[in-house]
């Protein structure tokens, strides 16, 4: 029943109740069509006969009566009167008889009935034709006589002995007759009672078993209607309360039981759904977590950056004093060496001094090589948590759209850093190879101020070295400073990429974590997500690196402070209200991590 549908349930069950009524109906027809018949043969075969026989009873025993008193001298009526009251009876009998006969052929060919009373009604015409024979001829044999005694007495005699004998045999086989007629029309009616009988048992019987079969059907076909009906309703119910854990087990194929297999297919494909998304928000807050810590790290970092700047900008002050001064007492030494012979003692002073100071120019070269080299380690680990920010940024997906922007602008500040830390690097190497020379060529001279006066032309040569050494090392400081000033632009800018990232960082993890209590609300089974729980969050998540260099950006005019420039707050993504926070898992974290690891594993940073 559960696999028929409800369009072949209805038509089976008023089908099978029309087929029974249409039976009843069929069979108490086909009853009453018999019942009919045997009632019509009653009416019109057997109550006939019987009428008729009755008659001709009574014709027959007028007849015999008449002939009787005639034979027997009561009747003293003239011959023709006789003759017309006998012949009277005889055509009434005739009449009679001939209607009765009629009867006869009503029997149908397969009637046994027919045989009998036809055999009947043969044996009473035998009989009754013999008593016509004898009462006709002693009819005759009185009105022949016409008063002789002798003749009436043998006349009286002969009708005594056959008359009467032929009369009864005749009568009794017209009572035969009338006998068979009464018993076939007692057994007609016995016949119609019985098909009246059966028709209203069996019409009870049907009426009965359709009731029995319609209470069935009443009370089945609801039922495999009503029940899937409850479940379904129950299911979207527990559905638009959030309950994705009740299911409904198959319920035929019908219909209904299609309807509830779609809906429980819908209830896991929805389930399935909200585990995937519930998985996925926890991976997005737990990687905007992730981003937020990374920015705050990167802003201590940039703020450590800005201070060494500073420190780097005060040597290089001194720095340039240092290097002026040394232009001014080179170009002293060129003009006293023109004199030196009557100074020599005075010149010597005068390299002596020149030996000190070189010196400080050295060990001020070494300070700045090793601040340039904080400077570039500095730039490494900028450009590598912007590098981790921006495989964060491209785990969230369109969310984290404007945290690529911003990593790769502070990936291209922190290679601006690195250049123009290279830069510095390049020029104090050659800062303290020439202040390496200078020291040299001092000591040379104060060896040789004894020959001073002798070796005027060629102290004069060494110190106008000396003097186009000044220049270059003042050229070359005006360029350390130069790149100092673009540092500390990169700098500020650096600052506030990192402040926009870490607002967009935090508006991305309320955004997440909103998400996930929207998701918290489904109720789904413990196992439906255990696939995507058995994956690396960050593999599903993580896209595909370009191992391409980072991108430099122009370089600002000199003196220009960087927080007059538009692009840090431009290039951000626009801010969100801040939504109440929910505890976030950390699980990508291992993967940023290994991420960041591999990168300090390299030996080159610039080979990002």
């Amino acid at each position: 029943m559960k696999n028929m549908s409800i369009k072949a349930r209805i038509a089976l069950g008023l089908g099978l109740i029309l087929l029974f009524a249409v039976l009843n109906a069929g069979f108490s027809i086909y009853r009453n069509i018999s019942a009919k018949y045997e009632s019509g043969e009653v009416a019109n075969s057997w109550i006939p006969a019987i009428e008729n026989l009755g008659h001709m009873k009574g014709f027959l025993a007028d007849h015999y009566l008449l002939v009787n008193d005639r034979v027997a001298g009561r009747d003293t009526s003239d011959a023709a009167a006789f003759d017309k009251k006998l012949q009277d009876i005889q055509a009434e009998l005739a009449r009679a008889t001939a209607v009765y006969a009629k009867t006869l052929e009503t029997y149908l060919p397969d009637d046994p009935n027919g045989p009998i009373e036809k055999a009947l009604y043969k044996d009473y015409s035998e009989q009754r034709d013999a008593y016509f024979k004898a009462a006709d001829a002693a009819a005759k044999g009185v009105n022949d006589a016409a008063g002789a005694a002798d003749q009436l007495d043998a006349v009286r005699q002969g009708f005594s002995t056959t008359g009467p004998k032929d009369f009864r045999a005749a009568y009794t086989g017209m009572e035969k007759i009338l006998k068979f007629n009464l018993e076939g029309t007692s057994a007609a009616a016995v016949k119609t009672n019985q098909i009246v009988q059966q028709t209203e048992i069996v019409t009870i019987g049907a009426m009965v078993l359709m009731v029995v079969f319609g209470g069935f059907m009443i009370w089945v076909l609801p039922r495999s209607v009503s029940v899937p009906v409850q479940q379904a309703v129950d299911l979207a119910q527990s559905i638009a309360q959030g309950d994705l854990t009740r299911s409904v087990p198959a319920h035929g194929s019908d219909e209904l039981g299609q309807l509830l297999g779609h809906l429980e297919a819908m209830r896991h494909r929805l389930s399935v759904l909200v585990a995937n998304v519930r998985h996925g928000s926890e991976g997005v807050a737990t990687a905007s977590a992730e981003i937020a810590q990374g920015n705050n790290d990167l802003s201590n970092r940039t703020e450590q950056q800005a201070a060494a700047l500073e420190q780097t900008s005060a040597s290089m002050s001194e720095l340039g004093s240092t290097v002026t001064q040394n232009a001014d007492a080179a170009r002293q030494a060129n003009q006293l060496a023109m004199t030196a012979s009557s100074v020599a003692v005075q010149g010597g002073e005068v390299v002596g001094q020149v030996v000190e100071t070189m010196k400080g120019i050295n060990e001020s070269s070494r300070k700045i090589a090793d601040i340039i080299s904080v400077i570039d380690g500095i730039a490494f680990q900028t450009n590598i948590l912007a590098l981790n920010a921006a495989v964060e940024a491209a785990r969230a997906g369109e969310q984290g759209r404007g945290f690529a922007v911003v990593a790769s602008e502070v990936r291209s500040l922190a290679g601006r850093s690195a250049e123009a830390a290279k830069e510095i690097k390049n020029l104090i190497s050659t800062s303290v190879e020439k202040v390496e020379h200078g020291t040299t060529l001092v000591d040379q001279a104060g060896a040789t101020m004894t020959e001073v006066v002798s070796s005027i032309r060629r102290v004069t040569d060494i110190m106008g070295e000396i003097s186009a050494a000044s220049g270059e090392q003042s050229a070359g400081v005006n360029q350390v400073g130069e790149a100092v000033r673009h540092m500390d632009q990169a700098t500020q800018q650096n600052a506030a990429l990192v402040e926009e990232m870490a607002a967009a960082a935090s508006s991305l993890k309320s955004q997440a974590q909103e998400l996930v209590q929207v998701v918290s609300t489904f109720k789904i089974d413990t196992g439906t997500h255990a696939t995507l729980a058995s994956q690396d969050p960050a593999a599903v998540r993580k896209p595909a690196l370009d191992a391409g260099a980072p991108r430099a950006l122009p370089r600002p005019a000199p003196g220009k402070s960087a927080a007059g420039k538009p692009a840090a707050g431009g290039a951000a993504a626009p801010r969100r209200p801040a939504i109440a926070a929910a505890p976030a898992k950390a699980a990508p974290a291992t993967a940023s991590r290994a991420a960041t690891q591999a990168a300090s594993a390299d030996g080159d940073w610039e080979t990002f």
